[in-house]
């Protein structure tokens, strides 16, 4: 699903997009999907590739996800933010559903990072954390839910967390009602995903 959602976004995006085939749970725990994410990103950057070097523009770098990879996106983004020789180049965050819990004690979150402090980590509920959001050195946020996403207030938490924090960029929300979690990618042909598509390329743009 998400091979043939990417060559989607590519086409009609014009862009060129990094998949990062993390290490999964329940065989590797948090860290190692930001480890895996951070180390591709620095490939990335390093312009050894041969036709990343010829094709990509470097000063134009997009962090995206939804649900889980949503997160890590947003956690690259708060890393990268922190690092001199990224901050040139970072210009937007689209967070797709994002897995940012939904203000209850999350049992998969725990199981995932048993050394968590629990549903206020940093990591796991950034809105917890104003000061962290504030330093983002990107300039613009897409956020994106959809009205039955089980998930939902805690991506409109984010955003409005956000856009008070004193962050400076252009932030954005999209909520596809009458849509779960990801449906985007179990019905990538329907009126409401081309909607959804529709947005994140224009953010792309």
């Amino acid at each position: 699903m998400y091979d043939s959602y990417l060559h989607k976004l590519t086409s009609e995006a014009n862009v060129i997009i990094v998949s990062i085939d993390y290490r999964l749970a329940p065989e590797h725990l948090i860290p190692s999907c930001y480890d895996d994410s951070w180390a591709v990103l620095n490939w990335a950057a390093q312009g050894t590739e041969p036709w990343l070097k010829i094709h990509a523009n470097f000063s134009r770098v997009f962090l995206a996800g939804d649900s889980a990879g949503a997160n890590i996106a947003h956690n690259l983004m708060v890393r990268a933010s922190e690092e001199s020789h990224f901050v040139a180049s970072l210009v937007g965050m689209a967070l797709i559903d994002p897995y940012f819990g939904n203000g209850k004690p999350d049992s998969l979150w725990t199981y995932l990072c048993p050394k968590s402090n629990g549903i206020n980590d940093s990591r796991f509920n950034p809105a917890a954390h104003r000061s962290m959001l504030s330093e983002l050195k990107c300039s613009k946020v897409l956020v994106c839910t959809a009205g039955k996403d089980f998930l939902r207030d805690r991506a409109w938490t984010y955003y409005e967390t956000l856009k008070k924090s004193g962050w400076k960029g252009q932030l954005g929300i999209k909520e596809i009602e009458g849509e779960g979690h990801v449906f985007h990618l179990f019905n990538q042909t329907s009126e409401k995903a081309k909607v959804l598509m529709k947005s994140i390329v224009h953010f792309l743009a």
